[in-house]
Formats: C-alpha cells, sequence, structure tokens
C-alpha cells in the first residue's frame, strides 16, 4: 500500500497542472498550461522500474514478467502517455504494420468472406505482437503499382498477400526487392516467395468423387481463374475425378462469374445432373441460375463448392464444399512472417488439411 501510495504522489508531481485534454498522442504535453514534455522517464518513475523496461513493454517486448508489464500499463494509462511512433521507427527501422494486400476490387474484398476469414486469422496472430493489419485492395495496374512502391518504400514491416495471380509482375518486384512477405496460395515457380496453402488439387477431385458417389454420372465444373495456382489445381482436380469433362465453364470466384457460367452449362450440356464449382460463391452463383432454369438441387442436379466459406450455411440449399481452414491460413501466413521479421530465415512454404463437407445440396 506504501508503494502505491508513493506512485501516485509521483504521478500527481508529474501531471499537476495538466489536463488529459492537452495530451495530445504524440508523447509529449501541449497548449495551455503544459508544463513539460512527458517522457518515458516519467513513466518508468510512476511504475518503479527502468525505462529500458518502460521501451520493451512499448515495443512489445516479450521478457518483461506479466506482474512487470501491468505496472507499466497502469502507468502508461495515468499518464495518458503514448510513444511518438515516428521517433521510434527512427531507432528500430520497424513500423510495427503489416500490410494485407488483396489484387481484388474493394467491394470484392470487403464483401468475398474468404478473405474476411483469413484477415481475421491474421490479426489474431499480430495483435499478439502488438502489430498492426494495414489492408489494400489492388484491383487496377495503378493500384498495384502504388501498392508496390508503398511496400517497398519501407511503410510497413512486410506483407501478406491474397488472391494474387501466379505470375504477377507485382510479385516478381516484391521477390526482388526482398520485403518479406507470405502468399496464400502458390506463386509461379520462378517468384521465390513463401506460401500458405492447401492441396487444391486432392480436395478438389475428393468432392467431385462425393458427387459421383451419390450417383451423377454428367459432372461439369465451373473454374476459378485459370492464371491462379488454385484455379489450375481444382480444374486438375476435377479431372481427375471424372477423365473426359463433359462440360467447363469459367469464372473468377465471384458469385455473378458463378451464376453466368451455370448457364452457358445449361445451354451446351442440358443434360447434366451434377456440378463443382471452385469456390462456394460461384456454387451460390449456379444455384440461382439452376433454379431460373426450372432444375431441382439436389433432385436434378447436385451442386457442390469449395472454400466451406460462410456462404455455404447462408444459401439453400446448403452446400457441400470442401472446408479449407480460412482463418488458419491467415494466421500461420502471420506466424511465419512474423518470425522471418524477429531475425529468422525465409520460411519454409506450408499446406493445410483441408475435408470434405456433405450437405443439402450433394
Amino acid at each position: 500500500m506504501l508503494h502505491l501510495r508513493r506512485k501516485c504522489r509521483t504521478a500527481t508531481r508529474i501531471l499537476a497542472g495538466v489536463t488529459r485534454s492537452d495530451r495530445p498522442h504524440n508523447g509529449t504535453f501541449a497548449g495551455p498550461g503544459a508544463r513539460k514534455a512527458l517522457t518515458l522517464a516519467d513513466v518508468a518513475a510512476i511504475a518503479g522500474v527502468s525505462q529500458m523496461t518502460v521501451s520493451r513493454v512499448i515495443n512489445g517486448g516479450r521478457d518483461v514478467s506479466a506482474a512487470t508489464r501491468a505496472t507499466v500499463e497502469d502507468a502508461i494509462e495515468q499518464t495518458g502517455y503514448v510513444a511518438h511512433h515516428a521517433a521510434r521507427s527512427l531507432v528500430t527501422r520497424r513500423t510495427n504494420s503489416i500490410a494485407f494486400v488483396v489484387s481484388e476490387t474493394q467491394d470484392r474484398f470487403f464483401h468475398d468472406p474468404v478473405f474476411g476469414a483469413m484477415a481475421m486469422g491474421a490479426h489474431s496472430r499480430l495483435a499478439a505482437d502488438n502489430l498492426q493489419l494495414v489492408s489494400i485492395a489492388c484491383a487496377t495496374d495503378t493500384d498495384r503499382r502504388r501498392a508496390s512502391q508503398y511496400l517497398r518504400a519501407g511503410h510497413v514491416d512486410g506483407a501478406l498477400l491474397a488472391s494474387w495471380r501466379r505470375d504477377d509482375p507485382f510479385l516478381r518486384q516484391l521477390a526482388d526487392s526482398r520485403v518479406p512477405a507470405v502468399m496464400a496460395g502458390r506463386p509461379a515457380r520462378s517468384i521465390s516467395i513463401p506460401y500458405v496453402d492447401v492441396n487444391n488439387r486432392t480436395a478438389a477431385r475428393d468432392v467431385v468423387r462425393q458427387l459421383i458417389d451419390a450417383g451423377c454420372s454428367r459432372i461439369a465444373t465451373i473454374t476459378g481463374p485459370l492464371e491462379m495456382s488454385s484455379g489450375r489445381d481444382r480444374l486438375a482436380g476435377y479431372k481427375d475425378a471424372v477423365g473426359e469433362p463433359i462440360a467447363v465453364a469459367h469464372g473468377d470466384f465471384s458469385r455473378g462469374s458463378g451464376q453466368r457460367a451455370m448457364a452457358e452449362l445449361l445451354e451446351c450440356a442440358p443434360d447434366l445432373d451434377g456440378v463443382f464449382a471452385a469456390s462456394d460463391a460461384m456454387a451460390a452463383g449456379a444455384l440461382v441460375a439452376l433454379e431460373r432454369a426450372g432444375r431441382a438441387v439436389p433432385d436434378d442436379v447436385r451442386v457442390a463448392g469449395f472454400d466451406d466459406s460462410s456462404i455455404a450455411t447462408e444459401v439453400r440449399p446448403m452446400l457441400t464444399t470442401v472446408r479449407q481452414p480460412l482463418a488458419e491460413i491467415g494466421r500461420r501466413m502471420a506466424d511465419l512472417l512474423v518470425d522471418w521479421l524477429g531475425g529468422g530465415e525465409p520460411p519454409k512454404s506450408v499446406l493445410l488439411p483441408t475435408s470434405v463437407i456433405r450437405r443439402e445440396s450433394a
């Protein structure tokens, strides 16, 4: 109790005459009545620890006991102190920010649950190290040039990448500039960026075999973009299961493209009795086209998707699909990047397991 009273008296002396409204978010006091700049030494005096300990707490250091960390955080709260980020960056050469860069429109980025799940997984991992996640959507060549310049200029410590074409020049620039980056999905062999992925070919083969086991004999497919490894591999897995395809239509993983592709399939293969769509969003679009054509699911046509995103259980009938661990992919990407930034070697790529989830559509 005596120690606490001394800390309170120290805090009172330091803060005398200064109101909370006088405290800007840069580690100093300003405005009428301001008497001094607030420093690490002031926080350390209140907490009864060294300035180095305060610095470790502020910068997310792990070699501080839970009790000491709580004492320092209490002192920071009493003073309203916020470290001057720009000044700290000059010393540490770290921004404590990670970019999540998605090669999609902003609308797609914010509304597609695949990206949301990945971002949530990444955020939960980065928060443990007091790292901020900065989201960037790149829909055009101009967007990609700006993003490349932003990353290579050192505004973030590293990048998490999603929905990129395998050999996009952006990826090559990033790899050549040695900006630490981890990708969701496999890049081209000539681009040395580590990645986290699933075995898309095997997973697609397994879910198409589910359609075959359910009695389907004329199964068509809606592919994702074939410029992406996931699109190519899921098409290959479909072919592994069916042999010679009866009909193939191409989409871009979006719901609208799935609806358009399903309409094409019904024109060229009206007697189809099964469809594998390479994403849940495209499968949801396919359900709309089938309903408009008067084809019942699953009685007339069985439908399977890929992702097991929230879409799979929102549509009716609910989708049979491949479950890939979307949040875990984001978390593992962030985990690899944090370890890399901590002084490790460039990480090895990781493949995560999948499973087929059977629901009403097949």
